[in-house]
């Protein structure tokens, strides 16, 4: 058979702003928030009923990685990001045809302006093109014998404080904004979106945009025990 040619139904407006920092996996960070935004053509007709739904599955395309090519062999972060496997093992972003598919909390339905559904837990990027959204059905899609050896327990989470200044910030940016701020870095802070070939450097800095926001951190040793920490240096507008 011959090429597929897809157009995307909408959009995503997500809080990740850019691909580091963007959660691994969907449903690892609850707070973190988005929108896809249905293009002209969708009306209210097209979710009737989606309502009833508390989750549904996003089919999108990995539109910043589509450039950069795939290999059959990739090195997972859950296998500590030194060790290869096939890629169709994987969710690598980087795939013979880069499409993505995740399963998010559906918040509301929105038909004020274009049609929105809002959603959460979600590992989108801003901007992402949607192909296909469809309910969650969890008496055929929750499978309780299902296993997976290279990801057989959820991933370890790291200790994450704030500094002073990053509580600070914080606490004048919450008041404009519809998430809860400290829970959303918390969150994904903790899944350490390091790349696995760095080595702990305590004078190295992190920043992303997140929101509207800049967020800075950085990564340190810290009591017997507890091992690697994160501080929270700043939150800037």
């Amino acid at each position: 058979m011959g090429n597929f040619n897809f157009s995307p139904i909408g959009f995503v407006e997500s809080c990740f702003k850019q691909k580091f920092a963007i959660p691994r996996q969907p449903g690892l960070a609850p707070h973190a928030r988005a929108i896809i935004r249905l293009k002209d053509g969708f009306n209210l007709d097209a979710v009737d009923g989606l309502e009833l739904s508390s989750h549904i599955w996003v089919q999108f395309v990995f539109h910043e990685t589509m450039e950069e090519g795939w290999s059959p062999r990739v090195r997972p972060p859950r296998l500590g990001g030194n060790k290869k496997t096939g890629v169709f093992a994987t969710r690598s972003t980087h795939r013979p045809n880069p499409i993505g598919l995740s399963v998010v909390r559906l918040e509301k339905l929105d038909y004020s302006d274009a049609v929105c559904l809002y959603i959460s837990g979600v590992d989108l990027l801003d901007g992402t093109p949607v192909l296909d959204i469809k309910p969650y059905v969890p008496y055929v899609d929750s499978v309780e014998t299902a296993t997976n050896m290279l990801a057989s327990s959820t991933p370890e989470v790291l200790p994450v404080q704030f500094s002073d200044k990053a509580l600070g910030h914080i606490e004048l940016l919450q008041p404009g904004c519809d998430v809860d701020l400290r829970a959303l870095i918390q969150e994904i802070l903790a899944q350490d979106p390091r790349p696995a070939y760095h080595k702990l450097d305590e004078k190295r800095t992190y920043g992303v945009k997140l929101l509207d926001f800049e967020l800075k951190w950085r990564y340190f040793k810290s009591l017997p025990g507890v091992g690697v920490q994160v501080e929270v240096l700043a939150l800037n507008s």
